[in-house]
């Protein structure tokens, strides 16, 4: 283990990083993708620095297999065109490069960013720049599988083996300048059963309201990720535990309270094992979003009344789609998947399902029984040939 000093934008050799030699961490070059490591010697044999970043680190210091293996470097986007024939620029105010292998897999590439980079500008910057972007420090890693060493500016590697979930930037603006950052925090540790330290979830707490002005669609989005995740029993039970779930979902929580007592708390409860149901089904099977939105909304849809008869006649199945759109608001699922979710309520219990209307029905004038429109096509084709 070494420190390497860096300068700042003075030009002084101020800025301090841990250089963890390999001796010092359990990350393997034989554990990075192939073809990442390419990339990264092919950037590296250009004169340009690279490395591997983000989680793909955080994961193989906890001795996890990485979902993604994402680059940055110093070479900026024009640069790796030149050097990467199988690559691909893209993004307008973000750009990065996608670079493409034979069996599908894509590899992301991004150019070092500068702290003032933002929603409308894209500002090149250098490794130590770089790293002050990222949010928590067990994401600002950076791993050089030419030297086999870790880069550390922000004591993440002590904050990984401390189990402890840290911000990079201040707590003041953190949180305020991307309220998703809190759904962040909260999914790392349930994901690596880190705790998130004490600071920054005083600070969750005081501020999960500004969740709910977050993107819809990005927080839609966001919900299918954690449904997907395999943990999202525990994230949401660590949302609840933070506040962000109300945010998140205003509508499960009138629901719960609704309930009252020991009613809501059972149903509260409920919820949360239908999503452990969830996370169970996706270590063995493919699980379609249909499923998951009618795990997490069937009992509160029942307790709501959604499945009781109307003078004698069963629900309507348009009047539940609209029930479950409206209990999954402000955030939106696509239609198709709700529409399933009900369709496999609706089969469950018996009930009536709605006939499926063909994709491009044929519209014909009043009285035109069909014949009319065959002759006009017959017509048509001899005129054509």
């Amino acid at each position: 283990m070494r420190t390497r000093y860096f300068r700042d934008d003075k030009g002084n050799p101020t800025i301090r990083a841990t250089v963890y030699e390999k001796a010092d961490h359990n990350v393997r070059r034989t554990a990075i993708d192939s073809d990442a490591r390419k990339i990264c010697t092919r950037l590296a044999e250009g004169g340009h620095e690279a490395y591997i970043v983000g989680g793909a680190v955080r994961d193989l210091l906890l001795g996890r297999i990485p979902k993604d293996f994402d680059i940055a470097t110093d070479a900026s986007p024009s640069r790796m065109k030149k050097l990467f024939r199988n690559s691909r620029i893209i993004g307008k105010r973000f750009r990065l490069v996608h670079v493409y292998f034979r069996d599908g897999k894509i590899h992301e590439v991004a150019t070092f960013r500068a702290p003032e980079s933002g929603d409308r500008n894209h500002v090149f910057g250098t490794l130590n720049e770089d790293v002050m972007r990222r949010d928590f420090s067990l994401n600002a890693l950076y791993y050089d599988p030419e030297e086999e060493t870790v880069i550390d500016f922000v004591d993440g590697v002590k904050d990984i083996r401390k189990k402890v979930v840290k911000s990079v930037l201040p707590l003041s603006s953190s949180f305020q300048e991307d309220p998703v950052r809190m759904l962040r925090a909260v999914k790392y540790a349930a994901i690596t059963g880190m705790k998130i330290h004490p600071p920054v979830g005083r600070r969750i707490k005081k501020e999960a309201h500004l969740l709910a002005d977050a993107s819809v669609s990005r927080l839609s989005e966001e919900l299918y990720k954690i449904l997907s995740s395999r943990n999202s029993e525990i994230i949401m039970r660590l949302m609840d535990r933070y506040k962000l779930l109300e945010q998140m979902l205003p509508n499960f929580a009138k629901a719960f309270q609704a309930g009252g007592g020991k009613g809501g708390e059972a149903l509260k409860e409920a919820f949360f094992l239908n999503l452990a149901k969830i996370d169970q089904k996706l270590l063995t099977e493919e699980v379609g979003r249909g499923v998951m939105i009618r795990h997490m909304t069937e009992d509160i849809l029942n307790a709501e009344g959604a499945f009781e008869y109307q003078e004698r006649k069963p629900p309507l199945f348009t009047d539940v789609v609209r029930m479950l759109k409206d209990l999954l608001k402000p955030l939106v699922q696509p239609n198709r998947n709700v529409e399933e979710a009900v369709r496999l309520m609706f089969r469950e219990r018996g009930f009536k399902m709605p006939r499926k209307r063909p994709r491009h029905p044929e519209v014909r004038p009043p009285g035109d029984t069909g014949e009319r429109s065959r002759r006009r096509r017959s017509k048509s084709n001899k005129d054509n040939s």
